[in-house]
């Protein structure tokens, strides 16, 4: 693992890896979105444990701006998908097995002109999860989109770690003049988890999500994942129904306000 505690690995087209830190420096930046609506595909992909995962994504390619995945392990499958498919895929590794690194992954067809990258370990089993933070010129526009892709933390007691993991996205997210999309496993399967979600999404002024056919992932009851937004226009929200992960992908459609 690299000894750099706040990096980001990029992987893009058929380049090899690049080690992205904090003081990065934008080469330059092409607008992801205009005026035409965009779509976003967010997934837990668990690991890539099972066969047509891959498939999905290879489905949705060419649909979305933006794919989110969380639990992304950068297998020789993943990696050749992001390749043949010319993406620009920035990942935040939570930890690494057998030189396979493990995280949150934005993909996308642009490069992010910001990159802030988070790691928080859970209480027990010591294991990090990471979240990350990139912001995309918008065409035609001084502002620009922020997109936060949030594995969260699953085994504590309290809500302590949780709050905190959360409430370090929602610092800069507050801050941001422009539009502003959160989405991932926010792992919100408790009461107290949920109504503490909540509370900090709309202490911001952001906006859930909802979905009419709701067959999101859930656990006691309580869905696991979650698309907020804020300065965009909802269009449409659908939730894809597959056995390629322990989690259905979200894919929601948005347009700028």
């Amino acid at each position: 693992m690299f000894k750099h505690r706040d990096y980001t690995l990029r992987y893009q087209g058929k380049c090899d890896v690049e080690l992205i830190l904090p003081n990065h420096k934008i080469m330059h930046n092409e607008p992801l979105i205009g005026q035409q609506p965009f779509s976003v595909l967010v997934w837990n992909i668990f690991k890539q444990k099972r066969a047509d995962c891959i498939n999905i994504l290879e489905q949705y390619a060419h649909q979305t701006k933006l794919i989110l995945l969380q639990e992304a392990q950068t297998t020789s499958q993943l990696l050749n998908f992001i390749a043949e498919n010319n993406k620009i895929a920035d990942h935040v590794p939570a930890y690494s097995l057998n030189d396979i690194y493990a995280g949150v992954m934005t993909i996308t067809d642009t490069t992010p002109t910001q990159i802030l990258s988070f790691r928080e370990r859970e209480p027990f089993i010591r294991v990090p999860k990471s979240a990350l933070i990139t912001l995309y010129p918008i065409k035609n526009s001084t502002q620009q989109l922020l997109v936060a892709n949030i594995h969260a933390i699953n085994f504590s007691l309290g809500v302590k770690v949780y709050r905190q993991q959360i409430y370090m996205l929602l610092n800069y997210i507050e801050q941001h003049h422009g539009p502003v999309i959160l989405a991932g496993d926010f792992n919100a399967w408790s009461r107290q988890r949920l109504s503490l979600l909540y509370h900090l999404i709309r202490s911001i002024n952001l906006k859930p999500v909802n979905f009419s056919n709701d067959i999101r992932k859930t656990f006691l009851g309580r869905p696991l994942d979650f698309v907020f937004y804020r300065g965009l226009k909802l269009n449409a929200a659908n939730i894809v129904n597959t056995a390629a992960s322990d989690h259905n992908p979200l894919f929601v459609k948005f347009k700028l306000d």
